[in-house]
Parts: structure tokens; C-alpha cells; sequence
């Protein structure tokens, strides 16, 4: 019976994990951010317990796991359909390094001191900091490298040619939202913003999904 029983639970578990992770998609397994990381971690702790304690039936499993599942689904639904909730939950990559130059204040923020930057550096085959143009430490706790334009692959010095800046891309517009920060920082404004827009034959920022402003190669637009 008790090998009929423990089965009974697995099947049941198996099942519900499956779905859990269908619905939920694939964040639960990458755990690309510190919340889905824990949220992982909680639901294979939720099944393993209640298959090892013989005093909790298959109902509590069902019940269990389902009601984690839907909490996970509805923060997913809400962080797509919410961009200020997706912002609390996922978080916002950190600019430790912008223009070659380090951000004390970024790093005390986020808890991190010089050497732990450069081991993360160096992690990234890059191994002095005079390298980097500009560097991002990413909701997951890793980081996006964007390297001076004389140390990046197949690089315009190999040839002889003159070093020209390296520009970051910014992201104005994401899911019909316009990003005030983003502006700010890029020192515009909306009627600026609007008028790139209408250069494009784009006149709602509602109408877009993502709006992407690069230096050189001006505003790139994809509507939904």
C-alpha cells in the first residue's frame, strides 16, 4: 500500500509540476531574477516535503502546488500587464560603469565593492576595468559588458582608423509606456520623443512596442 500510496504522490506531483512550469513559462528555470529564483526553490521544497511526510495526503499536494502555481502565474500576468509592477518585481539592471568611468554610488547601492566588480569582470574575460565602456549588473546578478571601442573584437584600431565613441542604447518607449527616466537621462523630452516618432509615420506611443534610441543610428520603432 505504501508503495501504491508514494506513487500516487509522484504521478500527482509530476503532473502539476509539468503544468506549473508550462503556465508559468520558462523564468522559473532559468531564474533570471531573485524573486523566480526563491519561487523555484520554494516550490520543489513545497513537493519534496509533502512526499516524504506520510501525514500529508494528495489532496494537500494538489492544493499546495496549485495555489503556488497560481500565485506564480498571477505575478507573471500582473508583471506584463503592469510595467511599474513588473519594475518592483523583476527589478532594474544597475549602470555600475557608464563612459569608462565607476559609479561608487551604484555599487554601495547594490551592495558590491571594487573587488567583487572585478571578479565579475574578469569572469567575463575582461580583466582591467579600463577596458569598459559600460558595464550593467542585470536583476540575476550578472553583467552585461560594453566594451571601448578599441578593445572590442575586430576593433577599428587593428585597422588603423580613427577610435569613435561608443554610444549605449536606450530604450524610450517598452509596452506602450513612455520611460520619463530614460528621457531625463537622455536629455529630451516628450515633444522631442513625439517628433522622432512622427518621423516614422508613428503617432500613438501606445501603438508601440518598443522604442530604442542608438546615436548613430537614430530611433528604431516596432509597433504591436
Amino acid at each position: 500500500m505504501k508503495i501504491i500510496y508514494l506513487t500516487t504522490e509522484l504521478l500527482v506531483g509530476f503532473i502539476l509540476l509539468f503544468i506549473i512550469v508550462k503556465f508559468v513559462g520558462k523564468k522559473i528555470i532559468s531564474q533570471i531574477t531573485p524573486f523566480t529564483f526563491i519561487a523555484s526553490i520554494v516550490l520543489g521544497e513545497l513537493l519534496g516535503n509533502a512526499l516524504y511526510d506520510h501525514k500529508i495526503g494528495v489532496f494537500y499536494i494538489i492544493y499546495s502546488l496549485s495555489l503556488w502555481g497560481v500565485l506564480l502565474f498571477l505575478v507573471e500576468y500582473l508583471g506584463q500587464k503592469f510595467l511599474p509592477f513588473r519594475g518592483v518585481s523583476e527589478g532594474k539592471p544597475s549602470a555600475l560603469i557608464k563612459n569608462g568611468v565607476v559609479d561608487r554610488e551604484k555599487l554601495k547601492k547594490n551592495h558590491m565593492n571594487l573587488n567583487q566588480l572585478q571578479s565579475l569582470l574578469r569572469q567575463s574575460e575582461t580583466f582591467s576595468i579600463r577596458e569598459v565602456a559600460f558595464c550593467y549588473l542585470e536583476a540575476n546578478g550578472s553583467i552585461s559588458i560594453l566594451k571601448k571601442t578599441k578593445y572590442q573584437k575586430t576593433t577599428q584600431g587593428d585597422f588603423g582608423m580613427p577610435v569613435a565613441s561608443v554610444h549605449v542604447p536606450v530604450t524610450l518607449i517598452r509596452d506602450g509606456k513612455i520611460l520619463q527616466d530614460e528621457l531625463a537621462d537622455l536629455g529630451v523630452d516628450e515633444a522631442w520623443l513625439q517628433t522622432q516618432l512622427t518621423a516614422q509615420g508613428v503617432y500613438d506611443p501606445q501603438s508601440i512596442l518598443i522604442a530604442e534610441w542608438l546615436e548613430e543610428d537614430g530611433l528604431f520603432v516596432q509597433t504591436y
